[in-house]
């Protein structure tokens, strides 16, 4: 039977609902925007795209310093503040009509800043809320709302702007992240002892030393690593792949792309399921195995290029990695110290945004000495390998949580 949630989690979920639709529909309104109102091309799309993703690479392991030594709470009081108040300027660069793309990038980054320390912190906040049989309970909540802005933030932001003009997605934006520092206001973290004095490159050696040497924590990261190179190097071929080779047309690819949130959704909601059905090691390893039964999917269009085998593909790259991310996060939130769960979230965030850009720059190099297919085949590999690395960890042995860290 599911542990109940502690009321004071309540504030926590529905800011992080709010917190994720508001990043969500201002990522994917600025380079409509962009494009509509400035006339930008990929080139500056580019640009814009990594002042938004610079500031997880930048950004996180100093936050994840900051976050083991202050109150997570006002952390991601201060963090929201930062994203509604880049989200305001936005707008009103529009309705002054003083918009440019430096501006938009410049805010972006800005706003960034503020989504990456709420990234670090409400992982790591989590423990201190509700009790430890509750955690996968607690993440899998936190993931289905983040599931759900994924899926339709973009299309949300794409209607506003087309339905009610540029300003519309940002002052929805701007209300949703008010309405998410305004439920923060309300969330009580309790007391932590006070972090002894250290120097920030002997605490960050001591969290990097934590996770390389644990015997859980180390194949978790790996297999972070290998799945997002491989789900990048997927990413950069699929568009032209679908549209070139399997005859797609623009909107049957849309709705291609679409079934990963909608596997997302699923998978989140039948996280708390899949963990109660078995051992919790196993539970792990169920969505690195989903992904390479979805990059098999993959290469089966080569053979029988159908909508509908794409489709399917992505769904089960949405279902089973999100289950994936709520048991592994869980499982760190257990291993991991209270003192430095800050520290490792931020590891983990900033290697996953360091495998991105990799995984574009492999899959672009591929595609365009190889071809789309030839990525194709690499990015199943790179799942095999991802799934490979969990399936022989000491993690397979795992029945249950382990005993918490102190």
């Amino acid at each position: 039977m599911a542990s109940r949630l502690p009321p004071s989690f309540a504030f926590l979920a529905g800011a992080n609902f709010a917190a994720q639709s508001a990043e969500q529909l201002s990522l994917a309104a600025a380079p409509i925007v962009a494009v509509l109102l400035l006339g930008a091309g990929p080139g500056e799309i580019g640009f814009l795209a990594t002042a938004q993703t610079l500031p997880f690479l930048l950004m996180s392991i100093p936050l994840g310093l900051v976050a083991d030594r202050t109150s997570r709470a006002r952390l991601m009081r201060w963090a929201e503040a930062v994203r509604m108040l880049a989200l305001l300027a936005l707008l009103a660069a529009v309705l002054c009509n003083r918009l440019s793309v430096g501006l938009l990038a410049v805010l972006g980054f800005v706003g960034a800043v503020g989504t990456v320390a709420f990234s670090v912190a409400a992982p790591a906040i989590v423990p201190a809320l509700v009790p430890r049989e509750a955690f996968a309970q607690a993440n899998g909540r936190l993931e289905l709302v983040r599931s759900a802005a994924f899926a339709a933030g973009p299309a949300l932001a794409g209607a506003l702007v087309a339905w009610a003009g540029a300003s519309a997605a940002f002052i929805l934006a701007s209300m949703l992240s008010a309405a998410a520092l305004a439920l923060l206001l309300r969330l009580v973290e309790p007391p932590r002892k006070p972090a002894p004095a250290h120097r920030p490159l002997a605490a960050l050696r001591e969290g990097a030393a934590l996770v390389w040497r644990d015997a859980m924590l180390r194949p978790i990261l790996l297999t972070a690593v290998a799945w997002n190179i491989s789900w990048f190097v997927l990413q950069v071929a699929y568009v032209p792949y679908a549209m070139r080779m399997l005859g797609l047309s623009v909107g049957t690819v849309g709705v291609t792309l679409a079934s990963y949130g909608a596997g997302m959704v699923v998978g989140a909601l039948l996280a708390p399921r899949v963990v109660a059905a078995m051992p919790f090691g196993r539970a792990i390893q169920l969505g690195p195995a989903v992904s390479v039964v979805a990059a098999a999917a993959t290469l089966l269009t080569l053979v029988f290029p159908f909508a509908a085998l794409a489709a399917l593909a992505f769904f089960l790259f949405g279902a089973g990695p999100i289950i994936w991310t709520i048991t592994s996060t869980t499982l760190r939130q257990t291993v991991t110290p209270g003192a430095m769960l800050g520290r490792v979230s931020a590891m983990f965030l900033t290697v996953n945004a360091g495998s991105r850009p990799l995984g574009a720059a492999l899959g672009g190099l591929v595609g365009a000495w190889w071809g789309e297919p030839a990525c194709l085949f690499l990015a199943s590999a790179g799942f095999v390998l991802q799934a490979a690395v969990i399936l022989a960890s000491q993690v397979r042995t795992l029945r249950q949580l382990p005993a918490a860290a102190g």
